[in-house]
């Protein structure tokens, strides 16, 4: 259950409905997409966006109501190890789900650019929640480095 309401709290759902639209996809007037049609790959991407934050902001004195805390309270006597075993086997069970779903939705042409940005939401997860020890991104910043510089030892 927290899983499900964990993915709703993301946001995931809200913004890629957003873009849905906004690509123009969900026109009344004959479109090849229909909404429905994308709850899979929303579920996807905000399962792997809830999972990656409770794995990369779980404490580990158990007070965060992460899945995590949740699923070792669910499964007695499972180690944390055991618990984060899990959620990475999720994430891993969601990138399929996920990449399945891309290949069905670009049957439709039109929503090449939605599955495209929906999988790029998807790939930037890992690097936001993937802290050092002084709780920076050096991954992310990294790429940003790149992105806006096109040099990697530039200081932001």
């Amino acid at each position: 259950m927290h899983l499900k309401n964990g993915k709703v709290s993301t946001g995931v759902y809200v913004a890629l409905v957003h873009l849905f639209f906004l690509l123009g996809l969900g026109r009344t007037n004959g479109g090849t997409i229909n909404l429905p049609d994308i709850s899979q790959l929303l579920s996807d991407v905000a399962t792997i966006l809830r999972l990656y934050n409770d794995l990369g902001g779980w404490n580990e004195d158990g007070t965060d109501g992460s899945y995590i805390d949740l699923y070792m309270k669910d499964h007695p006597g499972l180690s944390v190890a055991q618990a984060r075993e899990r959620a990475v086997d999720i994430i891993a069970s969601q990138w399929k789900s996920l990449n399945k779903e891309c290949f069905r939705l670009n049957q439709y042409f039109s929503a090449s650019s939605f599955t495209k940005a929906s999988l790029n939401l998807a790939r930037i997860v890992p690097l936001m929640y993937d802290y050092d020890e002084d709780q920076r991104l050096p991954v992310l910043e990294e790429y940003v480095k790149f992105t806006l510089f096109n040099q990697t030892n530039t200081i932001i």
